[in-house]
């Protein structure tokens, strides 16, 4: 008996041949798409628009895989972090940001791209498991799905890749996802923000494959020295290589590269610092969040005082640079910058 397939595993040029291979007419493969990715179908036979005897053929050779959710915890501030266990056991985290300051509702989720982390950030929990392994493109889409089904009525209207992971280390899975976020699901690319440590031939060769996302560079330091201490990537790809790429990648009018930069007590919150990241980011075009680290148990590494993250704000907005100092949600369940782990 041959494996069934999982409709979710097949790219859009996957899904028409897949139709037309068994005779049916192309619009089949729109109406699967639209079940799947818009009304979130589960199975096949909740695809009430197809006749029974088509869900019969369908569930005999085919299947819809789905996130199993095993724990959902919710913050003070209201934002939510849910555990999913994937379809071998491993388990991912996906956190859920409302905003209910703006006049239109924004509902952010952060969503992971990798089971564990390669990239060994001193300041970020995800990095002290290690790379379990990559995502595939279908279970880095399903986190959007399976929390749209959880909120419904309501809809994620923003997607970070900010989550567990490396998104430019599983890059293929990655733009095969962002594609079928902004066509399948239909969030504007202008919605979607990819973060990355800054692998630098992968920096380049985004906006030549994927749609053009917002792109954030994780920078938490103004020398080699200090970025290699606390990211490691930085030995291999180096402050001048990340800042050229920088330079080089092609930006849409009104569009900005955000660096993000988390400050450590002692180690990247100096006045020093300050000018050295001025200096580092004057020929770009960007925007600064100020991201005070958001400590975890087992890390030696301190959280920089109010002061000294408003004084550090302070020496950039007056060198003309925009900087925001970025509240950290979620930090009451891990569910803050750096803390996620997805072990239970």
């Amino acid at each position: 008996m041959s494996k069934k397939i999982n409709l979710k595993s097949l790219s859009k040029d996957e899904l028409f041949r897949f139709i037309e291979d068994r005779g049916l007419p192309r619009y089949r493969a729109d109406q699967l798409i639209h079940w799947i990715y818009k009304r979130y179908a589960a199975k096949i036979d909740g695809i009430t628009e197809f006749s029974i005897d088509l869900r019969n053929v369908l569930n005999e050779i085919t299947f819809i895989s789905n996130l199993e959710l095993v724990k959902r915890l919710k913050s003070l501030d209201g934002t939510e972090k849910f555990l999913f266990s994937l379809e071998d056991g491993q388990t991912i985290e996906s956190v859920l940001i409302p905003d209910k300051s703006l006049r239109i509702r924004r509902i952010t989720l952060c969503i992971s791209s990798q089971a564990g982390c390669a990239m060994g950030c001193s300041f970020c929990l995800t990095g002290r498991i290690g790379l379990i392994r990559n995502l595939k493109s279908y279970e880095i889409v399903d986190q959007i799905i399976a929390v749209n089904r959880i909120i419904k009525p309501e809809r994620i209207t923003n997607i970070v890749l900010m989550g567990m992971g490396e998104p430019l280390a599983n890059f293929d899975n990655v733009v095969e996802a962002l594609w079928r976020v902004v066509l399948f699901i239909g969030i504007s690319k202008r919605r979607i923000t990819l973060s990355t440590a800054g692998i630098t031939p992968k920096i380049l060769l985004l906006p030549k494959k994927a749609p053009e996302v917002n792109l954030a560079i994780s920078l938490n330091a103004t020398t080699d020295v200090s970025r290699n201490e606390i990211m490691p990537v930085n030995k291999k790809y180096p402050l001048k290589s990340l800042i050229n790429a920088c330079k080089r990648y092609p930006l849409q009018p009104g569009r900005k590269i955000t660096f993000e930069y988390v400050l450590i007590d002692g180690k990247n919150d100096s006045a020093e610092d300050a000018h050295r990241l001025v200096d580092l980011l004057r020929d770009l075009r960007c925007k600064i969040n100020l991201i005070p680290l958001n400590p975890h148990a087992g890390s030696s590494l301190k959280r920089t005082s109010d002061q000294n993250v408003l004084e550090f704000q302070k020496i950039l907005l007056q060198n003309n640079m925009r900087a925001l100092i970025r509240e950290s949600k979620g930090q009451d369940i891990l569910a803050a910058c750096g803390q996620l782990k997805a072990m239970y």
